[in-house]
C-alpha cells in the first residue's frame, strides 16, 4: 500500500515537473497566466503545484488530479493565445461534467477559443508605476508588480518615491523588499545599484527617487510617462492633496487608504466599472471595505440585506503604539502586542459609498488584537427572506467558482483553519463555510482576509482595470 502511493506520488510529481517549463513560456512569451482555482501556478514549485490541485478538494465536491488539467495544459500550449488568464482547474472539471463527449483537445479549444490572439488583441505597451512611498503595503505592492511583468508587456514598476531614512538608505530598502516577517522572503533576485539609486529585483529596474514634496519631482526626467502613481502613505486622502501627484510623467493617481470629499472609493469586483477614463483620482478604500463588500454585494443580490452589524477583529497596524504612549485615537495610544483594543472603523459607511443600496443598513466596529496580520470580518445579517445554512454556504461557494467575483470571493471548509492559513492568500476575503451559522432570516457568515496581501491585491486589480491591462479570463463564468 505503502510503495503504491509512493508511486502515485512519484508519477504527479513528474507532472507537476513538466508543467513547469510550459507554464513559464507561455507567461513570459505570452502573457498566458495558468490558474488553478483562481490560484496562479506561475514560478511555482512541483510540489506547490501539486499542492493547489489538492486545495480544490476545499471548495469542489471532487477531487482535482494532475492527471486531469496536464492534457489540457498541453493542448494551451499548441493553441496561438494573446495575454489571458486560463484555469485548467475549472477547464478540468468542467470537462468532467460536460455531456458532449468531446475529447480532451476539442474541449479545451472550444472553452478557451476568445483567447486566441487573433480575438484578444493587447497593444503590447507596458504600462509605467510608480510607488510613493514603501511601506506595508508598498513593498507589498512591489512585490506583486514585479511578479506581474511577465513578457514586460503589462504593468512596470519603474520608481519608489521615498524620504532618505540616513546612511545606507537605498540598502536597507532593498533589504526589507528581500525579506518580510510576515511574508517571507522575496520570490527572486534582488541587487542594489548604489551609485544610479536603483534597486534592480528580478530584472527590474526600479529608481528611487528622494524626495519630501511632491510638487518638486519632473518624472518624464526618469523616463517615466504616463504613469499610474500609487499613494501608499495615506498622507492625502481628498482630491487638493493627491492632485499634488499630477506632475509631468504621471497620469493617474490612486490611493490606498480611504478617499475623502468626492474621491471614489472603488473596491475592484464590486464598483470598479464606475471609473470613468477621465477620472485622475480614485481610492481603493481600505482592507476591511474591500473584505467585507463583496460578500454583502453577493448576499444582498440573492438574499436582500435588511441590516448588517459588521464586527472585523483586526490585526494591529502601524498606526498603534508597540508600547504605551500618546496617540491622538482613543484606545490606540494602549500597547499593540499587548492588548486587543476596541476602535472604530469606517468600513461600514465606506461600504455604503461602494453599494449605496445598502446605505443607513449597516454598522461596524473592530477589535485590534496581538497579530500580525490577517484579519476576520463578522457580519452579523437579518436578511429580507428566510434561507437555510447549507443553501447560503452553497451559494457562496458558486459565487467563488464561477461568478466574476470570483477573484475577490474565495471558500473554505476546512473545520481546521486558523488566521496564518489566510497569509498570502490573494482574496479580498475568504468565506469560513464551517463557521456560517443561519437562524430563519438571520445569519452570521465569517470572512478571513490578508489585509495586507489581500488588499494590495485588490489595488493590483484596480491598477490594472485602469490600465486595460487586466486580462481576461478563461473559461467564463
Amino acid at each position: 500500500m505503502t510503495d503504491d502511493a509512493f508511486g502515485v506520488w512519484q508519477h504527479r510529481e513528474e507532472l507537476a515537473e513538466a508543467m513547469i517549463p510550459i507554464i513559464g513560456q507561455l507567461y513570459r512569451r505570452k502573457d498566458v497566466t495558468i490558474l488553478v482555482h483562481s490560484r496562479s501556478l506561475v514560478n511555482k514549485s512541483a510540489v506547490g503545484i501539486l499542492k493547489t490541485h489538492r486545495f480544490v478538494r476545499q471548495i469542489e465536491d471532487a477531487e482535482l488530479a494532475i492527471e486531469d488539467s496536464f492534457p489540457i495544459l498541453k493542448t494551451i500550449a499548441e493553441l496561438d493565445l494573446g495575454p489571458s488568464r486560463i484555469d485548467i482547474g475549472h477547464l478540468a472539471m468542467s470537462y468532467k461534467k460536460d455531456p458532449k463527449g468531446l475529447s480532451i483537445d476539442e474541449f479545451t479549444r472550444q472553452a478557451v477559443a476568445g483567447a486566441l490572439a487573433s480575438e484578444n488583441v493587447h497593444d503590447g505597451s507596458p504600462q509605467d508605476v510608480v510607488l510613493y512611498g514603501f511601506g506595508r503595503i508598498g513593498r507589498l505592492l512591489a512585490r506583486l508588480l514585479i511578479e506581474k511583468s511577465g513578457s514586460g508587456n503589462g504593468l512596470r514598476l519603474k520608481a519608489i518615491v521615498i524620504r532618505k531614512g540616513g546612511a545606507n538608505d537605498l540598502v536597507k530598502r532593498a533589504s526589507l523588499l528581500r525579506r518580510d516577517s510576515v511574508h517571507g522572503h522575496f520570490n527572486g533576485s534582488i541587487h542594489v545599484d548604489e551609485a544610479n539609486e536603483t534597486i534592480v529585483a528580478n530584472g527590474n529596474e526600479i529608481k528611487v527617487i528622494y524626495s519630501d514634496d511632491p510638487t518638486t519631482i519632473d518624472y518624464t526626467t526618469y523616463g517615466i510617462n504616463d504613469a499610474v502613481l500609487i499613494d501608499n502613505t495615506g498622507k492625502w486622502r481628498d482630491r487638493a492633496g493627491l492632485s499634488q501627484h499630477l506632475r509631468p510623467g504621471v497620469a493617474k493617481v490612486v490611493l490606498t487608504a480611504p478617499g475623502k470629499g468626492d474621491v471614489k472609493n472603488i473596491v475592484h469586483g464590486v464598483n470598479h466599472n464606475v471609473i470613468e477614463d477621465s477620472d485622475q483620482i480614485i481610492s481603493c478604500a481600505s482592507c476591511t471595505t474591500n473584505a467585507i463588500a463583496p460578500a454583502l454585494k453577493v448576499i444582498n443580490d440573492e438574499y436582500g440585506v435588511n441590516y448588517c452589524h459588521v464586527e472585523t477583529v483586526h490585526s494591529f497596524t502601524n498606526d498603534q503604539n508597540l508600547l504605551d504612549n500618546f496617540h491622538k485615537g482613543n484606545r490606540r495610544g494602549r500597547s499593540a502586542p499587548l492588548n486587543m483594543v476596541l476602535t472604530e472603523t469606517g468600513a461600514a459607511s465606506a461600504v455604503a459609498k461602494a453599494l449605496p443600496e445598502l446605505g443607513g443598513k449597516l454598522t461596524g466596529s473592530s477589535i485590534r488584537v496581538p497579530t500580525p496580520d490577517v484579519s476576520i470580518a463578522i457580519l452579523n445579517l437579518t436578511l429580507d427572506k428566510e434561507t437555510t445554512r447549507d443553501e447560503l454556504v452553497t451559494h457562496l461557494r458558486e459565487v467563488s467558482l464561477t461568478s466574476p467575483l470570483q477573484r475577490q470571493i474565495d471558500f473554505i471548509a476546512s473545520p481546521e483553519t486558523v488566521s496564518t492559513d489566510f497569509v498570502g492568500s490573494r482574496a479580498a476575503c475568504v468565506v469560513d463555510a464551517e463557521a456560517t451559522i443561519v437562524n430563519g432570516n438571520h445569519a452570521v457568515v465569517y470572512l478571513w482576509y490578508d489585509n495586507e496581501f489581500g488588499y494590495s491585491s485588490q489595488v493590483v486589480r484596480v491598477v490594472q482595470h485602469i490600465t486595460g491591462v487586466l486580462y481576461p479570463k478563461f473559461p467564463r463564468g
